[in-house]
C-alpha cells in the first residue's frame, strides 16, 4: 500500500484518551529508545502512553527485564496495550509465557515491533540470553511489525516469529530496525498499526478470540505499508 496514493489509511492517531481507554506501555529493546525514536515521539504526543522502565538498558537480563514489564502492567490498573521494539518484544513474548496471564488481564494487545533475532547466531551477543524465543501463541491480539533490510532478523524469520506467537504479520517495508536511525518520526504507520490492533482488541469477542476455546486465532493476516 503506497502511502502517498491512501494518505487517510495512516492518519495521525487522536491524541488524548486518559483514563478511560487502555495505557499504551512502551517498551524499548537494547539501550533504551532516544528521543528521535518513533516510541519517544508517541510519548510526547499522547497522554495515554508511558514507558516501561527495563533497566540495565546496556546489559539486559532476561528475567529482570520481565519482572519490570510485570509491574508496570500491574501497576497500569486499568488494561494494557504493549507497543514493543527490538529485544522489549521478547521480553513481552517471555512475560506471556512466565506469567500465563489470563485474556485481557490486564494486556488487551501487542504490538511488537522489530524482533531481533535470538536463536540463530544473533548480530549482538546481548540477545541471546532471551533465546531461544518462546513458541506459544500469545494470550491477546498481536500484530508482529518487521522491515526487509533489518540487519537484526531476516524477514522470513520475522513471519516464523508471528507464526509462533499467533500473531498479523505486518510487513513494514525496507525501514532498517524501524528504529531511530530509521528516521521515522511519528511513524504513520507504525500508527495505522495501533489503530488495528485497538480495533482488534475491542472486538475479540468476535475476531480476537473464539467463545468455544478461550484460546486466540492462529492467523497470517498480512499488513504492508
Amino acid at each position: 500500500m503506497d502511502f502517498a496514493s491512501n494518505p487517510e489509511r495512516f492518519a495521525p492517531l487522536t491524541v488524548g484518551g486518559g483514563s478511560d481507554g487502555p495505557l499504551i506501555l512502551t517498551v524499548p529493546g537494547l539501550n533504551n529508545s532516544g528521543p528521535t525514536h518513533w516510541q519517544s515521539v508517541w510519548e510526547r504526543e499522547r497522554d495515554d502512553v508511558a514507558r516501561v522502565e527495563l533497566g540495565s538498558w546496556a546489559r539486559p537480563h532476561r528475567n529482570t527485564w520481565v519482572n519490570q514489564l510485570n509491574l508496570a502492567i500491574r501497576r497500569a490498573g486499568r488494561p494494557v496495550v504493549l507497543v514493543a521494539h527490538s529485544l522489549g518484544c521478547h521480553a513481552v513474548a517471555w512475560w506471556a509465557a512466565m506469567e500465563r496471564p489470563a485474556y485481557g488481564d490486564p494486556v488487551i494487545g501487542a504490538l511488537l515491533v522489530a524482533p531481533p533475532e535470538v536463536d540463530v547466531a544473533p548480530v549482538d551477543e546481548r540477545l541471546k540470553s532471551f533465546g531461544p524465543a518462546p513458541k506459544g501463541p500469545l494470550p491477546f491480539p498481536a500484530i508482529v511489525a518487521a522491515s526487509h533490510d533489518d540487519p537484526y532478523i531476516q524477514l522470513h524469520r520475522a513471519r516464523r516469529l508471528a507464526q509462533f506467537w499467533g500473531a498479523r504479520f505486518a510487513d513494514a517495508g525496507a525501514a532498517g530496525h524501524i528504529n531511530a536511525d530509521s528516521a521515522l518520526g511519528a511513524w504513520p504507520f507504525g500508527q495505522f498499526l495501533l489503530r488495528t490492533l485497538l480495533g482488534l482488541a475491542s472486538r475479540s469477542g468476535e475476531d480476537g478470540l473464539p467463545a468455544s476455546t478461550g484460546g486466540p486465532v492462529r492467523t497470517q493476516i498480512e499488513l504492508s505499508v
